[in-house]
């Protein structure tokens, strides 16, 4: 397995060094669908925007593909069209990322902006807006759609430029029940056809039930845990200590007792 991104000693501050990240250690190889999870305020936003290139580290360093992920390798015209054509980010609010007048152009832009011929940009567009079935919104202007329909908008503007990674930014937000169990079969999909994906979230439902490892960010923004979901969920105390779930007092039959809950959907 090759490696997409290695982050060694990373650490990113905002404003009057407040660290956003600290001393981050982590690898995530080819094919792999990686959860990236915490509390609110625990770093999972700005990490994935590290691996996409909108922010960078203050030490520390980041290659991607095997090359330094860095501003001014992204000034290089070739590195970034290479690199912007191999990932693509899916924003955690979609009216963030959603700016043109129709639908339709919402899922040629990012072609376009590669290069590609008119009559493939066409094509790649009818075949991802089928796939999400939202082939019928292509006239419509993005304000106009609900919640769900301008997150599949959001997904679908990614996927027509092909990415061999995907970054999801708290993906289940403003989804209804049946549109999350629609996107953890996307997600399905794209693992079986060997795309990286990384996800940031507090839902450790959807973590567990569509990714094969997690990475578990601290309140002090660094790596508290990194396995498969099964070894991260059992792992009681570390949730609490990491805010993920919380103690919960019920009574019963005149006795109190108590338990863990999730910030997600799952019991731990």
């Amino acid at each position: 397995m090759t490696d997409e991104f290695v982050l060694s000693g990373v650490v990113h501050a905002y404003g009057a060094g407040v660290r956003a990240l600290d001393g981050i250690d982590l690898t995530i190889g080819s094919g792999q669908h990686v959860a990236i999870v915490g509390a609110n305020g625990s770093g999972k936003s700005t990490l994935l925007k590290m691996l996409d290139g909108l922010v960078f580290c203050d030490s520390g360093t980041i290659t991607a593909f095997g090359r330094p992920l860095t501003e001014d390798a992204l000034e290089d015209p070739s590195f970034r069209r290479e690199f912007r054509s191999r990932v693509g980010f899916v924003f955690q609010d979609a009216d963030v990322q959603l700016f043109c007048n129709t639908v339709f152009d919402e899922l040629a832009f990012g072609p376009l902006q590669l290069g590609l011929p008119h009559d493939e940009v066409r094509s790649r567009v009818g075949e991802v807006a089928e796939a999400l079935r939202i082939d019928k919104l292509l006239d419509r202007a993005p304000y106009m759609l609900s919640g769900g329909e301008k997150k599949r908008v959001a997904i679908a503007s990614v996927l027509t430029m092909r990415p061999q990674v995907l970054l999801m930014d708290e993906p289940t937000n403003a989804l209804d029940p049946r549109s999350q169990v629609w996107l953890l079969g996307v997600l399905a999909q794209w693992k079986a056809e060997g795309r990286t994906v990384v996800i940031a979230t507090h839902d450790l439902s959807a973590a567990a039930e569509s990714c094969d490892r997690m990475v578990v960010l601290s309140e002090e923004h660094a790596v508290a845990a990194d396995g498969t979901p099964d070894e991260v969920l059992g792992q009681r105390e570390l949730l609490l200590s990491v805010n993920l779930i919380h103690e919960h007092e019920h009574r019963h039959h005149g006795s109190e007792h108590m338990h863990g809950h999730a910030h997600g959907h799952i019991h731990a």
